[in-house]
This record gives structure tokens, sequence and C-alpha cells, in this order.
């Protein structure tokens, strides 16, 4: 069922008041060190075997005359990071074995833990981007009343979601197989992820 903030962009999109449509979204990029972290299988959660997460801090600015979860969508449509979504990120462990995964902060903070229960906790803020790597355990554990998140995926690959040992089982099996994005959700072709995650090949 849609939620608020899912009817909300589709009359953005069917208006396109409050975007700044795919050309400019780009405008809205701050360049940014990227941040990466490795985890481990922890038999649950595959974790993935060689690609790290990668963390862009404050990464996009937002104008306040545009609605930031719609500053974020089309800038991950602008570089082929589409299905997008708006919500929160779920309060238990869960992972995609059959596809990456983009998650951006629209609004507040949370505290969200990566890598499954064993994993490192970030507190995220507007701004801050995540991608992770098909096999990255992610759980919200607390978050401002406001706290938005849009999360997109790239062209290639199927949505799953993944919480069980049987899922893990047949999850080491199909991360491996996952190719790397052509495009960075944020910087686009010549962003950081094609080399982060070609060097972890």
């Amino acid at each position: 069922m849609p939620t608020l903030e899912d009817l909300k962009g589709y009359m953005e999109r069917a208006t396109g008041l409050k975007r700044p449509g795919k050309r400019k979204a780009m405008d809205f990029v701050q360049v940014r060190k990227p941040h990466t972290a490795r985890f481990k299988d922890d038999g649950l959660v595959p974790n993935h075997p060689r690609r790290p997460l990668i963390l862009y801090r404050n990464a996009i600015a937002f104008d306040e005359s545009l609605d930031a979860a719609a500053v974020i969508e089309d800038l991950f449509e602008a570089n082929g990071w589409g299905d997008s979504w708006r919500d929160g990120i779920y309060n238990y462990v869960n992972y995609h074995s059959r596809i990456h995964e983009a998650l951006g902060i629209a609004r507040g903070k949370g505290r969200v833990r990566f890598g499954g229960n064993k994993g490192r906790i970030f507190t995220l803020k507007a701004g801050d981007v995540a991608v992770l790597p098909a096999g990255t355990g992610h759980q919200c554990l607390s978050a401002d009343d406001d706290f938005l998140v849009v999360g997109a995926y790239p062209p290639t690959g199927t949505y799953d979601e993944c919480t069980t040992v049987e899922d893990h089982l047949r999850a080491l099996k199909t991360i491996p197989k996952l190719r790397s994005p052509r495009k960075d959700p944020v910087f686009g072709a010549g962003g950081p992820l094609s080399k982060l995650w070609k060097r972890a090949k």
C-alpha cells in the first residue's frame, strides 16, 4: 500500500512541482570522500564477499523550494538507479541477495546498523547516501519521527528480501553473480563506486 510520501511523489511527478528534474539534479551533489566498510558473513547475513558498503556523508545539498526526496529520486534516476520508494528502513535485519541498493536520507536522522547483528552502527542524516552491495544487512535501530529515506536500485538485478537461514544458503550462490552497476547513484559514470567495487573483485 502506498505511503503518504509515495502519493506525494506521484503528484510531484505528474505536475513537475518541487522537483529539479534529472538534468538539474546533479547541481545538488557535493563532492565528498567515500567512506567504506566491510562486513563478514555472520551465518544469517552473508554480506558481500568482496564489495564494501559505500557511505557518502552530506553528499546532497537541498534547496528549500524543492522536495528533498524528489531531489534524491531525480539524482538516482539521472544515474540509472530507479524503482525508487520513500519510507524508513525496516527495524529488523534484512538484506537483498539479487540486487544492490542505494539509500538516500531526505529528512531527519536515524541510527542504522549495517552488516547484521555483528555489524557497525552509523548515524545517517539528511544528505547522506549509503550504497549497499547485495548481501549487506541493514536495520534501523532508532530514528527521528520525520526520518525519510529514498531507496533505489540499479537496472540489473531482481528485488528480494532475505531474513532467514534458508535465504542465506541461496544468497551465497546469487550474490557473487551480480555485476557492478555502470554508474554510481550519486556521482554517475565517473564516480567512486566503479573503482571501489571493481578493485574489490
